[in-house]
């Protein structure tokens, strides 16, 4: 209980009580809003006059017995010593003037003995036959120790001729109370901080009653206390209140006094006196709005509402609220409020909110509006169009729920139920879920469609898509000739339309450098919100494809990060497959696992997605790469939406399916899964070994099954293609094409394709193509260059997480053993430091098991300034000889490539 402790307020009591110790008489009229501390005060009085040997007498109205005469006077009497206090037995008795003169004797032969203090509370319930008595006694008691404290809310007048004829006296004193300020609740609550204070402050608007109720409430928030002592309040502000304060809870805000008279059924006066004691209660929020201060304080009123009424009020609401031109937002709140889809305009209203909250990030609201608004749809178009819209908005949290969505207006498009207002952006919406197929054939009804219809040229359905030049691909037919890559299918009446994977596709090559540019530059400026997301994406991807991993993953890294901010796990598992893959083409198999796994966790745990079925493939293909066989296959057993087949995230599945099948002997399966991707690839345009090298893949699993010559061409097929030149692809395709070479040949490829995947960045391919070049010099008859190239080896596995890969380069292989033969994994970084860059060029190549006639070679030195380099860098690192040079030779990992 908190105490009453207002200065200004206490001494006027305390003075009051001097002068009627001292033989005065007193009125005093304690007015203030409900629950500001009225009653409160009148207990003080109370116990200050009782502690100065006053008598003291305490009755209070009642609205409930507001009809029953006399009962405040009997409960005078009551509190009076026995028979002291004569009471009329009756109205008629009680409007007998000797009656009246006979109480205000009885009172003053009682201020003879002591002074008397009267506490009256609520004045404004008091029946009238009491009334009349106290107003008498007022009267007649100005010349004895009476003093008479009576306590009124000042918004409610039921006898306004009491009140009035109080005022008249000459000893008539009031007192107004009113609500808490910041410093006050800081006061009262010294164990608070002020920001604590501060908050109790703003939920309770200052009203004592409702701050102590917030006391009463876990941690100081608004609870079960809280809303009963806001619903208490709201009962005593007067009989309108009740109702009005359901009207207020509905509207929230928006209404204006005539609108909550309407709502509630009461006349405009009453419901602007009615608002005005709400106010100055503190109920209602600041700045001149109606709405209720807290919405702890509006789930209250609401959820004590019949819930039939309810709706019909916020039905009523939105009628209003419509009319007066408020925000399609709260309009289409109120029609969902009430499950309202009767007028006409509240379909375009609804999606309008709907656009509006999914632009502010609240999925959860869009998605409700949309629902209702697929209610109020008047046919299959308006509700394939309003579907389509859902699993956009959904895409945002729920990437399954956002695919699945989809399913009701393609079976419409299927069964030609769909025009042409709902097919365009349904071909967009499966397109940017990678659904290729599926967008490609709703483009192809559109195209029929048009044609029937004799229709002019209209915009690409898929525009907008991409925030920088797209590069498109073809359909159904693979390029006339290598490197031919076609830009658009044709449409018939409807103009060319850009096939719906060639936002998935990468740009030829000559215009890789200024795509990987433009690539950077979109992304420096760009923010995550709706319309960004797919242009962010596909930026990623040229990037990460053209630009290499290392330059791509800060990137993916921070879209990531701005996606787990906003807590949109369906943006995040897009961002976070990126990272997983840059992570993974740089051979970082467990940062790659950890970020697929995060996301995977993240993602609501109901349906299959073909989004989280590319991630969850490379959390497979990472587990494979480390060893984790039995892990990678539960991932891969999880069920995968049909749709895999017929989109660009299954040709991920499918290739991770396929490692898995390589790495556990089923070498035909592996094969299957592989060339079924070529065939989608080669279908969509798609077919880019940096991005898929189905061919390499292929090849590996050929060669297990011991079909060289298939092996070699498909090899080789790779090698005439456009990306032959990247390293990556160079390296991986050299490493698989040497093992169909002889011993010399053989080792020449793979020093090659080391030197490539060494400036690819991707350390797991380097490490299995030093492991492939360590056996190749081992078995050339050179085992001191085979030991320091599969020590290099075997901690480039470590360190990638490829435990597998590391058992099978030196089996039973420890790190104390690779320190016993005289390397260390990872220098001293102040001695690397000292290494100029020639010297730490020369000792990376003699590291990856060159000769110095090699080395000299590749870096057009002769060999004599080899090995004057490499005696430099032996005597900087204090070892003996090239044996013991460390296998990693920039700890920073920001080393030369060579």
């Amino acid at each position: 209980m908190l105490p009453f402790r207002r200065a200004e307020e206490l001494s006027l009591l305390e003075a009051l009580l001097d002068g009627c110790a001292e033989g005065n008489a007193g009125l005093l009229l304690v007015e203030g809003a409900v629950g500001c501390g009225k009653s409160e005060f009148l207990e003080t009085a109370a116990a200050h006059a009782e502690n100065r040997g006053a008598l003291v007498l305490r009755a209070g109205g009642s609205a409930a017995e507001r009809g029953r005469a006399l009962g405040v006077l009997r409960r005078l009497a009551a509190d009076a010593p026995p028979g002291a206090l004569p009471v009329p037995s009756s109205p008629d008795e009680a409007e007998d003037p000797l009656a009246l003169r006979d109480l205000a004797v009885a009172v003053r032969e009682l201020s003879t003995t002591a002074p008397v203090v009267i506490c009256v509370d609520d004045l404004h319930h008091v029946d009238e036959p009491s009334g009349r008595h106290l107003l008498h006694l007022a009267h007649a008691t100005r010349r004895a120790p009476v003093l008479l404290v009576l306590a009124a809310s000042p918004h409610e007048h039921h006898d306004p001729l009491l009140r009035t004829e109080l005022l008249r006296l000459p000893h008539f004193v009031r007192l107004r109370l009113r609500r808490l300020t910041p410093d006050a609740v800081h006061a009262l609550l010294p164990g608070r901080t002020e920001a604590q204070a501060a908050q109790l402050h703003e939920a309770s608007g200052g009203n004592p009653l409702l701050l102590r109720a917030l006391l009463q409430d876990p941690q100081g928030r608004p609870g079960d206390a809280y809303a009963q002592a806001v619903l208490a309040c709201l009962h005593r502000c007067g009989p309108a209140t009740p109702e009005l304060a359901g009207a207020i809870a509905v509207m929230d805000g928006l209404a204006t006094p005539a609108h909550l008279a309407r709502l509630s059924g009461t006349a405009e006066t009453t419901a602007a006196r009615a608002l005005t004691a709400l106010e100055d209660a503190g109920l209602l929020a600041p700045a001149g709005r109606h709405g209720l201060r807290h919405p702890a304080a509006r789930a209250a009123v609401l959820d004590g509402m019949d819930p039939a009424a309810r709706s019909a009020l916020h039905a009523e609401a939105a009628r209003l609220a419509h009319a007066a031109g408020a925000p399609d937002t709260e309009v289409a709140g109120q029609l969902l409020a009430a499950r309202d889809t009767r007028p006409e305009w509240s379909l375009p209203v609804l999606r309008s909110a709907a656009d509006r909250h999914a632009a502010e990030g609240d999925t959860d609201r869009a998605a409700a509006l949309l629902g209702l608004a697929h209610e109020a749809c008047p046919d299959a178009t308006s509700r394939a169009e309003v579907d389509i819209r859902l699993g956009v908005v959904l895409g945002r949290t729920d990437p399954a729920a956002a695919e699945h969505r989809l399913a009701a207006p393609l079976a419409a498009a299927t069964a030609g139920q769909l025009g042409p207002r709902a097919l365009a952006p349904l071909a967009r919406a499966l397109a940017a879920q990678g659904r290729v197929d599926e967008s490609a054939d709703v483009l192809e009804r559109l195209a029929a469609d048009g044609a029937r219809r004799g229709a002019a040229p209209g915009g690409d359905p898929l525009d907008g898509l991409s925030a920088f030049p797209r590069w498109a691909a073809g359909r159904r037919r693979p390029p006339a000739e290598p490197g031919s890559h076609p830009a658009v299918r044709t449409t018939g009446t409807t103009g060319t339309t850009v096939h719906p994977a060639a936002l998935w596709a990468l740009p030829v090559e000559a215009e890789e450098g200024a795509a990987a540019r433009s690539a950077e530059l979109l992304l420096r400026g760009a923010t995550l919100a709706e319309g960004t997301v797919e242009p962010v994406a596909q930026a990623l991807r040229t990037l990460l494809h053209l630009d290499g991993a290392a330059r791509a993953l800060p990137w993916c890294e921070e879209f990531a990060h701005q996606a787990a901010r906003r807590g949109a796990t369906g943006w995040l598992a897009v961002f976070a497959g990126l990272t997983a893959e840059a992570r993974l083409r740089l051979g970082d198999l467990t940062g790659a696992a950890e970020t697929a796994e995060g996301a995977l966790r993240a993602a609501p745990a109901r349906g299959t997605s073909v989004l989280l079925g590319a991630l969850a493939g490379t959390l497979a293909r990472a587990y494979t790469a480390m060893g984790r066989l039995e892990e990678a296959a539960t991932v891969l057993t999880r069920p995968a939406p049909a749709e895999h087949a017929g989109g660009v995230h299954g040709l991920a599945y499918l290739r991770a399916r396929g490692h898995h099948a390589l790495a556990t002997s089923r070498f035909h399966a592996a094969l299957g899964d592989f060339l079924d991707i070529g065939r989608h690839a080669k279908l969509w345009g798609l077919d880019r070994p940096r991005v898929l090298p189905w061919r390499a893949d292929a090849a590996e699993a050929l060669l297990r099954l011991g079909e060289a010559h298939r092996a070699e061409r498909f090899l080789a097929d790779q090698l005439t293609t456009r990306d032959a030149a990247d390293p990556w692809v160079r390296g991986t395709s050299l490493r698989l094409r040497a093992s169909l070479r002889g011993p010399g040949e053989r080792q020449a490829m793979l020093a090659r394709a080391v030197d490539d995947l060494q400036r690819s960045g991707d350390k797991y391919e380097l490490a299995r193509a030093m492991a492939d070049f360590g056996q190749a010099l081992r078995e050339a008859g050179e085992p001191a260059r085979a030991a320091m190239v599969q020590r290099k080896a075997w901690h480039l596995a470590k360190t990638c997480g490829a435990d597998a890969l590391r058992e099978r380069i030196l089996p039973g292989h420890t790190e104390d053993d690779t320190d016993e033969a005289g390397g260390t994994g990872t220098p001293d970084a102040g001695l690397v430091a000292s290494l100029s860059e020639s010297e730490r060029r020369v000792a990376l190549l003699a590291v990856h098991g060159h000769t110095n006639r090699e080395i000299a070679k590749k870096l057009y030195i002769t060999v004599s300034t080899v090995e004057q380099h490499l005696t430099r860098v032996y005597r900087k690192l204090n070892i003996p000889g090239r044996q013991a040079l460390p296998v990693d030779l920039d700890p920073a990992g920001a080393g030369e490539r060579v």
